[in-house]
């Protein structure tokens, strides 16, 4: 999949594109990349999806994200998708007008353009449906989709994440959620503990789940040549010791290994319970012994 940070980067050709923050790129964005595609099919043309970084709500909301940008590019290329314009969203492009972004549709020459109903545009989000009837006859709007009678949106999955609901997350999503993070130095408490970890460094404002975790990490051991390993995942402040930053570290199980530098994936199945203080690292140690085979048993029939 190519991808540009501005319209102008791409070639002066016929499109269909779609338009959205796409952010966890879950079941609802995934409809509107359906509709897309056929009718990318039908036109024989480039499919193309118009995409902010970060998401909006990231920036005039505050909120976390669920997927960084390569991991967003990562799940529209899996979906099919030809190309995507990433442009950076930032104040300034958040406060144009809307013909300027009708401009930015047009250096795109669709022969579509799919949104959500409620996809709005511009400074002060005066562009509507309506004016997008400017750049193309054929504007698809795609209703809100809903899972046994909730909204798929990504502002609830943020919510099941803040609760540590993963199932939830995922049945919204389609998939398990998962987050990238490159292994770096911690201060070796597990290896103390007889339990060594991955201390993870993830881009900061990436959603989290708090407590304990079933999860597959997963890690490039050379080019192409992915590894898959059942581990345990601990994302809090560390009580027991007195922590005082948030700290994600997992534990591979059945791994020997060094994975310092290295950028490791994780999926997360099940969560096993909440963060705790503990008496003392020898009731923390056989706390952690109980997660273990609490993780084995959930992912006893996961590859």
């Amino acid at each position: 999949m190519k991808t540009y940070v501005s319209p102008g980067g791409r070639p002066d050709t016929e499109t269909v594109v779609a338009v959205g923050s796409f952010d966890g790129v879950h079941l609802g964005h995934q409809a509107l990349l359906a509709q897309l595609k056929e009718r990318g099919r039908r036109h024989r043309v480039p499919t193309v999806v118009y995409t902010f970084d970060p998401p909006t709500r990231v920036l005039t909301q505050g909120a976390q994200f669920l997927s960084t940008l390569p991991e967003k590019l990562a799940l529209l290329a899996r979906y099919g998708i030809d190309e995507t314009i990433a442009v950076p969203f930032t104040r300034e492009f958040a406060a144009r007008p809307k013909e300027a972004f009708l401009e930015d549709l047009r250096a795109l020459r669709p022969r579509s353009v799919v949104v959500g109903e409620d996809f709005h545009f511009g400074r002060g989000r005066a562009g509507t449906v309506a004016d997008l009837r400017e750049v193309t006859r054929d504007v698809v709007t795609v209703p809100m989709h809903q899972l046994g009678g909730e909204d798929i949106k990504s502002t609830r999955i943020r919510e099941y994440l803040r609760e540590g609901d993963v199932e939830g997350a995922r049945r919204l999503l389609g998939r398990h959620y998962d987050a990238q993070g490159v292994v770096v130095q911690g201060d070796r408490l597990g290896r103390q503990l007889g339990w060594p970890t991955a201390n993870l460094q993830v881009p900061e404002g990436k959603a989290l789940p708090p407590g304990v975790y079933a999860v597959v990490a997963v890690t490039e051991r050379g080019p192409g040549h992915q590894q898959r390993h059942h581990g345990v995942a601990n994302i809090g402040f560390r009580p027991t010791v007195n922590g005082t930053e948030r700290r994600f570290e997992v534990h591979f199980l059945d791994f020997e290994g060094d994975l310092y530098g290295e950028e490791v994936g994780v999926k997360f199945f099940a969560r096993l319970r909440g963060e705790q203080k503990f008496g003392g690292l020898d009731e923390l140690k056989a706390q952690i012994q109980r997660d273990a085979q609490a993780a084995r048993e959930v992912l006893r029939d996961v590859e």
